[in-house]
């Protein structure tokens, strides 16, 4: 079987995480189907085959654009594949061959992004609503959807209206290098509490805010500090904003994005990774704090109740005062008691391994 992947978001953050490790353990544990990797100028040459085989082709299209609807196809169609996997929702629709496609969330339908586009918002929210035009007919045509989480599979069903049986939920894993890191010397000094990940609306982290400054402004807590670790972009710039007009001002640090190493060394030495979002589609942040024996404090979502169990300390996360005693009680009690058995859930190993059985059952 001729197997093509769409990896143009191979160097990307979050999906391009589950690209490059379910390429990595598809090539480990399959060496009877044929793979062909599609990728943009910017990594096909630093791209490295994995076995005998893989090949790889140039796919220089940019994603979410009305040419990818047009271009893709055509690329894809010279190839005469058997199977063809889009592992983002960028699926384009006019392509008459099988697929299936990965749904990691469905957050743009929830919450916009409109102010950080260089469109004017009305046109922004016509690209919106294509968007959503171009999943309803891509889900609809695509032979199998594999959906990361129950939660994420129970939204497409609601929105979509996809039977249960078209979707297949293959949770995704933790990337174990960051763990394994030796990690960087203690970064900060003094005790602090932690957040990493992007700035978006739904991380909501104007609570964070809240709470941190109900905390600091006790003088038992008056020398906490508050990190955020993540790739600045416009929304990490109106976080700054914000905080620059506070009060403790001073005490909230934007470490920027971090290096394997620097996010050992953060998660080692904090008092507690916090993690405010409203929704999300897997919860790797939390995970891979978990694994570097880091404490965790997340929203009391139903995402982090399916993948992470009793494991955290959760809290309300409409209530700043909530979240504040939350902080409060993991740094009055220490470090608290780390399980870490519920990583065992979670194998990239696994998520290649069935993802090859649906690869295989279409």
């Amino acid at each position: 079987m001729k197997i093509g992947i769409d990896a143009r978001l191979y160097n990307e953050t979050g999906v391009g995480r589950y690209i490059r490790n379910l390429i990595y353990h598809l090539s480990v544990i399959d060496k009877d189907n044929s793979y062909l990797v599609f990728l943009g100028k910017n990594n096909i040459d630093n791209f490295k085959l994995p076995g005998t085989n893989w090949k790889k082709k140039l796919l220089d299209v940019p994603w979410h654009t009305f040419s990818e609807q047009i271009a893709v196809p055509r690329v894809l169609l010279a190839e005469k594949l058997d199977l063809m996997h889009f592992p983002y929702f960028n699926i384009p629709v006019f392509y008459p061959g099988k697929f299936i496609v990965t749904i990691h969330d469905l957050i743009i339908d929830h919450f916009g992004t409109g102010k950080a586009s260089t469109l004017p918002f009305p046109f922004y929210n016509i690209r919106k609503l294509g968007y959503h035009l171009i999943l309803k007919k891509g889900l609809s045509k695509a032979a199998r959807v594999i959906a990361v989480s129950v939660a994420t599979k129970n939204e497409i069903i609601d929105h979509y209206h996809l039977s249960q049986e078209k979707i297949e939920v293959i949770y995704e894993a933790v990337d174990k290098g960051v763990a394994k890191n030796k990690g960087i010397a203690k970064p900060l000094d003094g005790d602090y509490f932690l957040y990493v990940g992007n700035a978006y609306p739904h991380k909501n982290l104007e609570i964070l805010l809240n709470a941190f400054e109900m905390l600091e402004s006790q003088e038992k807590y008056e020398n906490l500090k508050l990190v955020f670790a993540g790739r600045t972009d416009y929304f990490y710039g109106k976080l700054k904003e914000m905080v620059s007009e506070k009060r403790y001002r001073d005490k909230v640090i934007f470490w920027g994005e971090a290096s394997d190493g620097e996010l050992c060394g953060l998660y080692r030495h904090t008092v507690a990774l916090v993690h405010p979002s409203l929704m999300e589609g897997f919860g790797f942040t939390p995970l891979e704090a978990t694994l570097s024996g880091c404490p965790v404090l997340v929203s009391d979502i139903e995402i982090f109740r399916e993948i992470l169990g009793n494991l955290p300390c959760y809290f309300d996360p409409s209530s700043s005062s909530d979240l504040s005693d939350k902080m409060k009680k993991v740094y009055d009690e220490g470090k608290i008691e780390i399980d870490r058995s519920i990583l065992s859930k979670y194998s990239w190993e696994e998520t290649a391994r069935q993802t090859l059985k649906v690869y295989e059952s279409i």
